[in-house]
Protein backbone atom coordinates (compact mmCIF):
# COMPACT_ATOMS: atom_id res chain seq x y z
CA UNK A 1 0.00 0.00 0.00
CA UNK A 2 1.49 3.19 -0.88
CA UNK A 3 1.69 5.72 2.27
CA UNK A 4 -0.05 8.81 0.47
CA UNK A 5 -2.51 6.38 -0.83
CA UNK A 6 -3.52 4.62 2.20
CA UNK A 7 -3.55 7.81 4.29
CA UNK A 8 -6.50 9.22 1.80
CA UNK A 9 -8.66 6.22 1.56
CA UNK A 10 -8.36 5.70 5.46
CA UNK A 11 -9.16 9.72 6.16
CA UNK A 12 -12.50 8.00 8.68
CA UNK A 13 -9.48 5.60 10.72
CA UNK A 14 -9.55 6.41 14.01
CA UNK A 15 -5.68 6.44 14.60
CA UNK A 16 -3.88 8.27 11.84
CA UNK A 17 0.15 8.99 12.17
CA UNK A 18 1.18 10.73 9.48
CA UNK A 19 4.85 11.37 9.10
CA UNK A 20 6.14 11.28 12.75
CA UNK A 21 9.52 12.13 13.03
CA UNK A 22 11.55 12.17 16.17
CA UNK A 23 14.95 12.95 17.14
CA UNK A 24 17.60 13.09 19.82
CA UNK A 25 20.56 14.49 20.76
CA UNK A 26 23.10 12.50 21.36
CA UNK A 27 26.37 13.57 23.24
CA UNK A 28 29.87 13.03 21.18
CA UNK A 29 33.20 12.88 23.27
CA UNK A 30 35.49 12.82 21.02
CA UNK A 31 34.49 16.09 19.06
CA UNK A 32 32.22 17.78 22.35
CA UNK A 33 29.28 18.40 20.56
CA UNK A 34 26.12 16.94 20.09
CA UNK A 35 25.04 14.65 17.44
CA UNK A 36 21.18 14.35 16.39
CA UNK A 37 20.25 10.36 15.92
CA UNK A 38 16.60 9.70 14.28
CA UNK A 39 14.87 7.47 16.18
CA UNK A 40 11.93 7.73 13.42
CA UNK A 41 11.97 8.85 10.00
CA UNK A 42 8.11 9.78 8.14
CA UNK A 43 6.29 7.09 9.97
CA UNK A 44 2.56 6.75 8.65
CA UNK A 45 -0.12 4.41 9.81
CA UNK A 46 -3.52 4.11 10.51
CA UNK A 47 -5.87 2.00 12.44
CA UNK A 48 -9.75 1.76 12.18
CA UNK A 49 -11.77 2.07 15.04
CA UNK A 50 -12.28 -1.36 16.52
CA UNK A 51 -9.23 -2.82 14.67
CA UNK A 52 -5.96 -4.19 15.52
CA UNK A 53 -2.47 -2.65 14.37
CA UNK A 54 0.52 -4.49 14.76
CA UNK A 55 3.42 -2.58 15.20
CA UNK A 56 6.77 -5.51 14.24
CA UNK A 57 10.83 -4.35 14.84
CA UNK A 58 14.10 -5.84 16.31
CA UNK A 59 15.05 -3.98 19.19
CA UNK A 60 16.12 -0.83 18.44
CA UNK A 61 14.20 0.07 15.68
CA UNK A 62 12.02 2.49 16.83
CA UNK A 63 8.90 0.83 18.23
CA UNK A 64 8.91 2.02 21.73
CA UNK A 65 9.28 6.05 20.54
CA UNK A 66 6.40 5.43 18.12
CA UNK A 67 4.06 4.20 21.07
CA UNK A 68 5.96 7.68 23.21
CA UNK A 69 4.64 10.09 20.71
CA UNK A 70 1.34 8.61 19.57
CA UNK A 71 0.21 8.97 23.53
CA UNK A 72 2.35 12.11 23.88
CA UNK A 73 4.31 10.96 26.57
CA UNK A 74 7.18 12.78 24.02
CA UNK A 75 6.08 15.32 21.37
CA UNK A 76 6.99 14.48 18.38
CA UNK A 77 9.64 16.57 16.16
CA UNK A 78 6.91 16.33 12.74
CA UNK A 79 4.08 14.67 11.78
CA UNK A 80 0.57 14.50 12.81
CA UNK A 81 -0.97 11.88 15.07
CA UNK A 82 -4.93 12.55 14.56
CA UNK A 83 -7.15 11.05 17.08
CA UNK A 84 -10.95 10.61 15.76
CA UNK A 85 -10.04 13.67 13.40
CA UNK A 86 -8.23 15.67 15.88
CA UNK A 87 -4.44 16.38 15.91
CA UNK A 88 -3.35 15.95 19.31
CA UNK A 89 0.83 16.05 18.58
CA UNK A 90 0.52 19.78 19.17
CA UNK A 91 -1.92 19.83 21.83
CA UNK A 92 -1.25 21.39 24.89
CA UNK A 93 -1.39 19.88 28.36
CA UNK A 94 -5.54 21.46 29.08
CA UNK A 95 -6.18 20.21 25.65
CA UNK A 96 -4.44 17.09 25.92
CA UNK A 97 -6.49 15.85 29.51
CA UNK A 98 -9.55 14.07 27.72
CA UNK A 99 -7.48 12.43 24.99
CA UNK A 100 -5.05 11.12 28.19
CA UNK A 101 -8.32 9.63 29.42
CA UNK A 102 -8.72 8.15 25.79
CA UNK A 103 -5.50 6.44 25.22
CA UNK A 104 -3.85 4.42 27.51
CA UNK A 105 -1.15 2.10 27.55
CA UNK A 106 -0.21 -1.03 28.56
CA UNK A 107 3.71 -1.79 29.57
CA UNK A 108 5.57 -5.00 29.67
CA UNK A 109 6.27 -5.36 33.24
CA UNK A 110 3.22 -3.64 34.76
CA UNK A 111 4.88 -3.65 38.19
CA UNK A 112 7.11 -1.16 37.31
CA UNK A 113 4.00 1.19 36.65
CA UNK A 114 2.19 0.25 39.98
CA UNK A 115 2.96 1.54 43.31
CA UNK A 116 3.90 -1.23 45.87
CA UNK A 117 1.78 -0.54 48.44
CA UNK A 118 -1.22 0.04 46.30
CA UNK A 119 -4.01 -2.59 47.07
CA UNK A 120 -6.01 -3.67 43.26
CA UNK A 121 -8.09 -1.42 43.94
CA UNK A 122 -6.10 1.29 44.66
CA UNK A 123 -4.27 0.45 41.26
CA UNK A 124 -7.60 0.30 39.48
CA UNK A 125 -9.10 3.59 40.79
CA UNK A 126 -6.22 5.64 40.66
CA UNK A 127 -6.95 6.87 36.99
CA UNK A 128 -10.17 7.73 38.26
CA UNK A 129 -8.87 10.18 41.34
CA UNK A 130 -5.94 11.70 39.38
CA UNK A 131 -9.27 12.70 36.54
CA UNK A 132 -11.63 13.24 39.56
CA UNK A 133 -14.25 11.31 38.18
CA UNK A 134 -16.75 9.34 40.12
CA UNK A 135 -17.21 9.12 43.88
CA UNK A 136 -15.71 7.06 46.17
CA UNK A 137 -18.89 4.48 46.30
CA UNK A 138 -19.14 4.65 42.55
CA UNK A 139 -15.24 4.26 42.09
CA UNK A 140 -15.69 0.70 44.10
CA UNK A 141 -18.29 -0.41 41.73
CA UNK A 142 -16.26 0.41 39.08
CA UNK A 143 -13.43 -1.27 40.35
CA UNK A 144 -15.43 -4.38 40.80
CA UNK A 145 -16.61 -4.43 37.62
CA UNK A 146 -13.82 -4.04 35.76
CA UNK A 147 -11.86 -6.58 37.66
CA UNK A 148 -14.90 -9.09 36.67
CA UNK A 149 -14.47 -8.18 33.25
CA UNK A 150 -10.67 -8.32 33.15
CA UNK A 151 -11.33 -12.50 34.80
CA UNK A 152 -10.39 -11.20 38.22
CA UNK A 153 -12.52 -11.51 41.55
CA UNK A 154 -14.15 -8.79 43.56
CA UNK A 155 -13.28 -10.46 46.06
CA UNK A 156 -9.91 -9.80 45.93
CA UNK A 157 -9.82 -6.47 45.44
CA UNK A 158 -8.44 -5.24 48.58
CA UNK A 159 -5.04 -7.70 48.20
CA UNK A 160 -2.17 -6.02 47.60
CA UNK A 161 -1.41 -5.73 43.84
CA UNK A 162 2.18 -7.02 44.78
CA UNK A 163 0.45 -10.22 45.88
CA UNK A 164 -0.79 -11.11 41.93
CA UNK A 165 0.85 -13.21 39.64
CA UNK A 166 2.59 -11.63 36.59
CA UNK A 167 -0.61 -12.50 34.17
CA UNK A 168 -3.02 -11.58 37.20
CA UNK A 169 -1.13 -8.17 37.11
CA UNK A 170 -0.95 -7.32 33.45
CA UNK A 171 -5.06 -7.92 34.26
CA UNK A 172 -5.44 -5.25 36.68
CA UNK A 173 -3.34 -3.00 34.46
CA UNK A 174 -5.93 -3.94 31.36
CA UNK A 175 -8.34 -2.48 33.91
CA UNK A 176 -6.85 0.09 35.18
CA UNK A 177 -6.05 1.60 31.63
CA UNK A 178 -10.30 0.69 30.90
CA UNK A 179 -11.65 2.14 33.54
CA UNK A 180 -11.81 5.74 32.21
CA UNK A 181 -13.31 4.11 28.80
CA UNK A 182 -10.27 4.62 26.98
CA UNK A 183 -10.85 4.04 23.13
CA UNK A 184 -7.27 3.40 22.42
CA UNK A 185 -4.79 0.82 24.01
CA UNK A 186 -1.08 0.66 22.85
CA UNK A 187 0.13 -2.44 24.37
CA UNK A 188 3.94 -2.14 24.06
CA UNK A 189 5.72 -5.70 24.57
CA UNK A 190 2.88 -6.10 26.92
CA UNK A 191 2.82 -10.00 26.75
CA UNK A 192 6.48 -10.62 26.14
CA UNK A 193 7.20 -11.61 29.83
CA UNK A 194 4.94 -14.33 30.01
CA UNK A 195 4.66 -18.15 29.79
CA UNK A 196 3.03 -19.17 26.83
CA UNK A 197 -0.62 -20.36 28.99
CA UNK A 198 -1.02 -16.81 30.28
CA UNK A 199 0.07 -15.57 27.39
CA UNK A 200 -2.67 -16.97 25.32
CA UNK A 201 -5.19 -16.75 27.84
CA UNK A 202 -4.00 -12.18 27.74
CA UNK A 203 -4.58 -12.49 24.02
CA UNK A 204 -8.23 -14.41 24.32
CA UNK A 205 -8.90 -11.49 27.13
CA UNK A 206 -7.74 -8.53 24.41
CA UNK A 207 -9.83 -10.27 21.89
CA UNK A 208 -13.11 -10.37 23.81
CA UNK A 209 -12.52 -6.91 25.27
CA UNK A 210 -12.36 -5.05 21.55
CA UNK A 211 -15.08 -6.90 20.89
CA UNK A 212 -17.15 -5.88 23.81
CA UNK A 213 -15.83 -1.91 24.06
CA UNK A 214 -14.62 -1.32 20.20
CA UNK A 215 -11.40 -0.71 21.12
CA UNK A 216 -8.77 0.21 19.15
CA UNK A 217 -5.08 -1.68 19.72
CA UNK A 218 -1.73 -0.38 18.86
CA UNK A 219 0.50 -3.99 19.31
CA UNK A 220 3.89 -3.39 19.65
CA UNK A 221 5.94 -6.81 19.07
CA UNK A 222 8.82 -8.50 18.26
CA UNK A 223 6.78 -11.55 18.06
CA UNK A 224 5.55 -12.19 15.24
CA UNK A 225 3.57 -15.61 15.44
CA UNK A 226 2.17 -13.98 18.31
CA UNK A 227 1.04 -10.62 16.42
CA UNK A 228 -0.40 -13.21 13.69
CA UNK A 229 -3.19 -14.37 16.07
CA UNK A 230 -3.86 -10.93 17.75
CA UNK A 231 -3.40 -8.01 14.62
CA UNK A 232 -5.77 -6.92 11.59
CA UNK A 233 -2.51 -5.07 9.48
CA UNK A 234 1.00 -4.90 10.22
CA UNK A 235 3.52 -2.60 9.87
CA UNK A 236 7.29 -3.49 9.91
CA UNK A 237 9.82 -0.72 10.97
CA UNK A 238 13.42 -0.97 10.65
CA UNK A 239 15.63 1.91 11.92
CA UNK A 240 13.18 4.48 12.46
CA UNK A 241 11.26 3.90 9.47
CA UNK A 242 8.13 1.36 8.45
CA UNK A 243 9.42 -0.70 5.28
CA UNK A 244 6.44 -2.88 4.44
CA UNK A 245 2.47 -3.01 6.00
CA UNK A 246 -0.59 -4.46 4.92
CA UNK A 247 -3.00 -7.37 6.21
CA UNK A 248 -1.18 -9.50 7.93
CA UNK A 249 -1.85 -13.07 6.89
CA UNK A 250 0.18 -11.19 3.32
CA UNK A 251 2.31 -9.77 4.96
CA UNK A 252 3.90 -12.41 6.79
CA UNK A 253 3.19 -15.05 3.73
CA UNK A 254 4.69 -13.26 1.23
CA UNK A 255 7.05 -10.61 3.03
CA UNK A 256 8.92 -8.86 0.49
CA UNK A 257 11.45 -6.64 2.49
CA UNK A 258 14.53 -8.08 3.88
CA UNK A 259 13.69 -6.89 7.32
CA UNK A 260 10.44 -8.54 7.29
CA UNK A 261 12.05 -11.30 5.42
CA UNK A 262 14.45 -11.79 8.81
CA UNK A 263 11.95 -11.81 11.12
CA UNK A 264 9.45 -14.55 9.50
CA UNK A 265 12.57 -16.60 8.77
CA UNK A 266 13.30 -16.01 12.49
CA UNK A 267 9.44 -17.18 13.39
CA UNK A 268 10.03 -20.12 11.82
CA UNK A 269 13.01 -21.26 12.87
CA UNK A 270 12.13 -21.32 16.11
CA UNK A 271 8.52 -22.57 16.20
CA UNK A 272 8.02 -24.91 13.33
CA UNK A 273 4.49 -25.03 13.36
CA UNK A 274 4.87 -21.12 12.98
CA UNK A 275 2.55 -21.16 9.58
CA UNK A 276 -0.27 -22.97 11.42
CA UNK A 277 -0.81 -19.77 13.18
CA UNK A 278 -1.84 -18.02 10.27
CA UNK A 279 -4.93 -19.92 10.54
CA UNK A 280 -6.43 -18.48 13.80
CA UNK A 281 -5.43 -14.64 12.91
CA UNK A 282 -7.67 -12.63 12.97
Amino acid sequence: MGTDAGIVANKLAFLRVCGLTKSYARGSRFWRKHVDIDALRGIDFDIPAGKTLGLVGTSGSGKSTVARCVARLERPDAGQVYVDGTDISRTGTRGMRKFRRQIQMIFQDPITSMNPRFSAAQVIEEPLLIHQRASKAERRRQVETWMSEVGLSPESADRSAMEFSGGQRQRLAIARALVLQARILILDEALSGLDLSTEAQIVNLLLELQAAHSLTYLFISHDLPLVARLTDTIAVISAGKIVEQGPTARVIANPSHPATKALVASAIAFQKNFPDLLGVSK
